[in-house]
């Protein structure tokens, strides 16, 4: 697949870094020389320096020939005039970074669509979504929802109260009368293996487990993982970044009390202005006296969304410290994802992944439809649409040879939700969602062509 990826800032490398691994022929444009230096000495790719808006540009990159360009340059301008021409000279689909997340409520009535854009995607847009969904769901680490939540994947870390603890998933299973979740993907504690569960594997105290439930899965989950369901009444944000006013004003709409601190005056005041819902308090959230005279004890969540890794990172630890119970950290740095569970953080989110997710599902064979990494695991879920002719159509899953590191994780029939077993009979439209380790995903993408 020949892809074609304007800018190489911390997206567009990042993009360019995960997309050839999969041994894609990637082409990356820059206007900056210094951006494009460490991209050509360190990955398998094809480098132009030269602004991506430019006619004589796309053509030397062979635009004519491209089956995706992705255009996430610092510039929304620039991406929009990119990936306008991009089309017009031959590419055969296109994706356009934004900032202003207007265009994504309106993007059906405006029509981008008719100008040659074929996908927005607004990494801020994509990260306050992200916040929302783990707010829903206080209790687990990791979400994401299929098809409006039809089936949604929830992670946890197994306490000593879990009551599958000891147990093997057949039964874990067995002492359920109705099956409304199944794990998916374990992670054993203390190791970066990850481990596609079957029949005997045994659950451990410690271990992270992956699961997907249906509509009721969740709450089962709930009562057997130990925890308890809490309603998030209080939440304070640190951070007036894009991230941080569409969260708060989310949040707001749902009638939950936020504080919000911004270190910028200026800044402040503006959000003030915009946000009449939300308490906007000027201050340094690294301030621990300022954050306990906003009652930071009784807050149920604390966000964390500066421009700052590490005061994301430290802001939360002191919210851990003073009882709050739910702490989420925007990260930068890809490799802090590893020490989130060791140094007590509940979730960290980084654009890059989010992004990179929301792309990675047009360069899957077969019609996938929508795709997650598994944070700091080495798996993918991917949903794909089963079509009349692909090989899993009209079979039952137990006859079907998937690679031992790949399962079926579940499927949506007419919009519901179902958790399946062996005895069900995949038909033609029906969404597979398949959680598979990273070797196999070749293998996987077979059965649905």
């Amino acid at each position: 697949m020949k892809i074609i990826i304007a800018g190489a800032g911390e997206v567009g490398f990042h993009l360019a870094k995960l997309l050839s691994y999969e041994s894609q022929e990637i082409t990356l444009i820059d206007s900056k020389k210094e951006s494009l230096v460490y991209a050509d000495t360190h990955l398998d790719i094809k480098v132009v320096k030269g602004d991506a808006t430019s006619i004589a540009i796309l053509r030397e990159c062979r635009v004519d020939n491209a089956d995706l360009f992705i255009a996430v340059t610092s510039s929304e301008t620039t991406n929009i005039t990119a990936s306008v021409l991009a089309k017009q000279l031959g590419a055969k689909k296109t994706i356009s970074r934004i900032s202003n997340t207007e265009f994504m409520d309106f993007k059906d009535e405006v029509g981008f669509t008719k100008f040659g854009i074929d996908e927005l995607i607004s990494p801020e847009a994509l990260a306050a979504a992200e916040i929302e969904l783990l707010l829903n769901q206080y209790a687990f680490n990791d979400s994401y929802e299929f098809e409006g939540g039809a089936l949604t994947m929830l992670s946890l870390r197994l306490s000593r109260t879990a009551a599958f603890v000891d147990k093997t998933v057949k039964e874990a299973a067995e002492a359920l009368s109705e099956l409304h979740f199944t794990p998916i993907a374990i992670q054993r504690y203390g190791t970066q293996f990850t481990i596609i569960p079957r029949g005997d594997t045994l659950f451990k105290e410690g271990d992270k487990v992956v699961f997907i439930t249906c509509k009721e899965g969740d709450k089962e989950l709930f009562k057997l993982s130990g925890k308890v369901k809490t309603d998030v009444k209080n939440i304070m944000i640190l951070g007036g970044s894009k991230i941080g006013l569409k969260t708060t004003k989310d949040l707001c709409a749902k009638k939950i009390n936020v504080k919000l601190i911004e270190n910028d005056k200026r800044t402040a005041f503006d959000l003030a202005d915009e946000l009449p819902k939300a308490l906007i308090i000027h201050g340094d959230g690294r301030n621990t006296e300022l954050l306990e005279e906003e009652n930071i004890q009784d807050m149920d969540a604390f966000i964390s969304v500066t421009g700052n890794s590490e005061t994301n990172i430290m802001s939360c630890l002191v919210a851990k410290s003073r009882g709050v119970k739910k702490t989420i950290a925007l990260v930068e740095n890809m490799d802090y994802f590893q020490l989130s569970q060791s140094i007590g953080i509940d979730t960290l989110i980084n654009k890059k992944l989010l992004a990179a997710n929301n792309i990675f599902r047009y360069i899957r064979k077969g019609e996938v439809v929508a795709m997650t990494k598994l944070n700091n695991m080495d798996a993918e879920l991917l949903e794909f649409i089963v079509k009349p002719e692909s090989k899993i159509c009209n079979k039952l899953i137990r006859d079907i040879k998937f690679p031992r590191s790949a399962i079926i994780a579940g499927v949506i029939r007419n919009g519901e939700g179902k958790i399946v077993l062996g005895g069900f009979k995949v038909e033609a439209g029906d969404r597979v969602v398949v959680c598979s380790l990273l070797q196999s995903i070749k293998k996987v993408e077979s059965f649905f062509y």
